[in-house]
């Protein structure tokens, strides 16, 4: 009995990664679609390839990370946390967050290995998962911050969004985080019976 029950939690994930595969590819049909239509996009194999990572990997990692929480709140942190990474590399690898310069960019994955060493360390549960998102909307803010510190670097926030839009867009940022460590916290409290 209890081999029949694993094998339909398996079928179902199994179900769940094959949805997953195909709402990827409808995803990716739209920059297909948008290339036959428009000049404006001028996609070549590679940013499909790193699209298509991207969205099927965090799928992959909501699967995988939501299927160890019991509460709905649990799987809403884990959505949140989710698409807010999709949203950060996604907005890094096509604009960038601080001017067009990389180096500046690429400072933003200390934000998600934050969130990865803190979920490893709290081994999934919900109040260190919660501690983990606080440290990141920490980190988040901290990027443009010690880039406005050093004298010599200070001009790239003047790019396009400017200072306060670069500010602006780290704290939208940090508010998700913080978010979703909330829901954490708030399956935290209902796995423990605490009102």
């Amino acid at each position: 009995m209890q081999e029949s029950s694993i094998l339909g939690g398996w079928r179902l994930r199994t179900r769940r990664v094959a949805v997953w595969a195909v709402v990827v590819a409808l995803i990716l049909l739209i920059p297909v679609v948008a290339m036959q239509v428009s000049d404006e996009w001028n996609w070549d194999l590679f940013d499909f390839i790193f699209a298509a990572t991207v969205l099927f990997g965090a799928a992959l990692a909501y699967e995988v990370v939501a299927g160890l929480g019991s509460t709905v709140a649990y799987r809403a942190a884990v959505g949140v946390a989710a698409v807010t990474s999709v949203l950060l590399i996604w907005i890094n690898g096509a604009v960038g967050i601080i001017g067009d310069d990389e180096a500046f960019n690429i400072i933003y994955l200390a934000v998600l290995l934050v969130g990865l060493v803190g979920a490893l360390l709290a081994g999934f549960r919900p109040q260190g998962m919660a501690r983990a998102l606080i440290a990141m909307a920490v980190v988040q803010m901290l990027v443009p911050t010690i880039v406005l510190a050093i004298p010599a670097y200070r001009d790239v926030l003047w790019e396009p969004p400017g200072p306060v839009g670069v500010f602006v867009l780290n704290a939208i940022f940090a508010a998700l985080w913080i978010g979703s460590a909330v829901l954490f916290r708030t399956a935290a409290r209902s796995k423990s019976g605490v009102p």
